[in-house]
């Protein structure tokens, strides 16, 4: 009889800090800063958002440490959620990474991905088809999907690419973990060095006018700006609830721009020494994205105004808040280096898709297979190909991130994935306090930092932000919650009591 194959520890520290930084930078940071400035108007607001951002990020990835060293097994959060709760609640994780985190997150960044590519290629923008559909169709009201007005979905080309590139990435880490390796290393070091690039001339460049100095005279001066149908723009002053509300509500942006750090403690049973290079990856990698995206925020406003005009000739003149379909990154390098700007930022954030949806679905599939091997999942997830790869979970995440790049627009897509990320940030870090009490000989290599004020800090900031969520943002985070809720019936209708495995 043949041994099966078994995961390879083949990652070392270099290659997992790569996965939770390619991870992390995707379109975000080239995109959102220009939905935030119209939110807070302020250039105060605007760096104080990516600055709360970067620390509620690092104090998670402090706090996921202790768990890492603890369990460093395939699967990472699912399997700590499920030491710390029990089968339902690490389920219905899994259910939610499966159906909207994970893969509604793929879906986005190779929504972005294709997006940037038809600036070269224009003729993907062309409608193929499109599908009549009732309201029914998508759960009484919900989302609607790309392209829908009037119960239609129109598909263009550039969502055919989107998931092209899926498929891709996915048959590519089929083949192997040095593969997918090779892949996130070329890109995550091509996109730093890129985004480092645009930072350095920026600032540079920045510094010899007066823009910075500018857009600091009313630093703290807060409002929200919006076009009203004639043209017109409607200014509205921020103060008080008003003020907190709306930077809770757009700090989703930042937030998701940031998110996914947590993917490398999905792939633990690949990393060589996990209980150590996990926590140190952790760290090191989101230090380094927060540290870079303040930085470019700082290049932003040293080459832009913060508030602009969305009828201007020119991009000073459209400012930050009103950069060309959101592009901000590609109206700051204009002031660098003119005209050109557009493509060597669309080519530049082609590359940072690539790499970010590359560790995603390298990342994502071994929740699966983790969940499979505890019978939550496909038994067939559950299985590693001839590679040491698990194939069948990596073709499942595939084909259902396919869909979704056909079932809501880009804003959507990152408002369902990043609320339920965070509700579920929220569960795992409290089940240091559980198993603290509920295990508390366990060997623990690395301890949670600032324990247990790091940790209760992160949970209470976390869950300021989602009421504020639910409360501004009602529609996209009750998808959100009611993805996560369809996991209970699910599981006990198929898992719960073992009397129905699924096949």
């Amino acid at each position: 009889m043949q041994d099966q194959p078994e995961l390879k520890r083949s990652l070392g520290l270099v290659d997992a800090t790569m996965i939770v930084a390619g991870s992390m930078i995707g379109s975000g940071i080239f995109l959102v800063s220009a939905d935030m400035a119209r939110t807070v108007g302020s250039a105060g607001y605007l760096l104080l958002l990516w600055i709360i951002t970067g620390v509620i990020t690092v104090m998670a990835a402090l706090s996921y440490g202790e768990l890492a060293g603890m369990m460093p097994n395939a699967g990472g959060q699912f399997v700590y959620i499920e030491r710390a709760f029990g089968k339902l609640t690490s389920f219905i994780y899994g259910w939610t990474v499966f159906t909207v985190i994970q893969t509604g997150l793929i879906a986005a960044v190779g929504v972005a991905f294709a997006n940037y590519t038809s600036i070269f290629f224009p003729e993907l923008n062309k409608e193929i088809f499109s599908i009549s559909l009732s309201p029914l169709s998508f759960g009484g009201g919900g989302p609607a999907p790309i392209g829908a007005s009037g119960g239609e979905v129109a598909v263009n080309l550039k969502q055919i690419l989107a998931i092209i590139s899926i498929l891709f990435l996915t048959f590519s880490n089929s083949r192997g973990i040095q593969y997918g390796k090779i892949i996130q290393f070329v890109f995550t070091s091509a996109k730093l060095f890129g985004l480092f690039a645009l930072i350095v001339l920026g600032i540079a460049i920045g510094l010899k006018g007066n823009t910075l100095i500018e857009n600091f005279h009313s630093a703290w001066d807060a409002s929200t700006t919006t076009v009203n149908p004639d043209g017109s723009l409607n200014i509205t002053h921020l103060a008080g609830f008003a003020l907190v509300g709306a930077m809770g509500s757009t700090i989703i942006n930042s937030l998701f721009s940031a998110d996914a750090w947590n993917n490398v403690t999905f792939i633990a049973g690949e990393i060589k020494d996990p209980k150590k290079n996990i926590p140190r990856s952790l760290f090191l990698g989101t230090m380094i994205v927060t540290i870079l995206y303040a930085l470019a925020n700082v290049a932003y406003l040293c080459l832009l105004p913060v508030k602009g005009d969305p009828h201007a000739a020119d991009v000073y003149g459209m400012g930050i808040q009103f950069a060309t379909d959101n592009r901000i990154g590609a109206a700051a390098a204009t002031m660098i280096f003119g005209n050109v700007a557009l493509f060597i930022m669309a080519g530049l954030i082609m590359v940072s898709t690539f790499g970010c949806n590359n560790g995603l679905i390298l990342a994502g599939a071994r929740v699966y297979y983790a969940m499979a091997k505890d019978k939550l999942f496909f038994e067939k997830a559950g299985t590693l190909n001839k590679n040491s790869v698990p194939a069948t979970a990596l073709w499942l995440q595939g084909a259902w991130a396919s869909a979704l790049c056909l079932s809501g627009t880009y804003k959507d897509l990152v408002a369902y994935s990043t609320f339920a990320s965070i509700l579920f940030y929220i569960v795992t870090i409290t089940g240091i306090f559980v198993l603290r009490k509920k295990d508390p000989y366990a060997e623990r290599p690395y301890k949670a930092f600032g324990y247990p004020v790091i940790p209760a800090l992160y949970i209470l900031a976390a869950l300021a932000i989602c009421i504020i969520l639910i409360i501004y943002d009602g529609r996209n985070t009750g998808f959100g919650l009611a993805c996560v809720a369809l996991g209970i019936p699910v599981y006990f209708l198929t898992v719960g009591k073992n009397k129905i495995h699924l096949q």
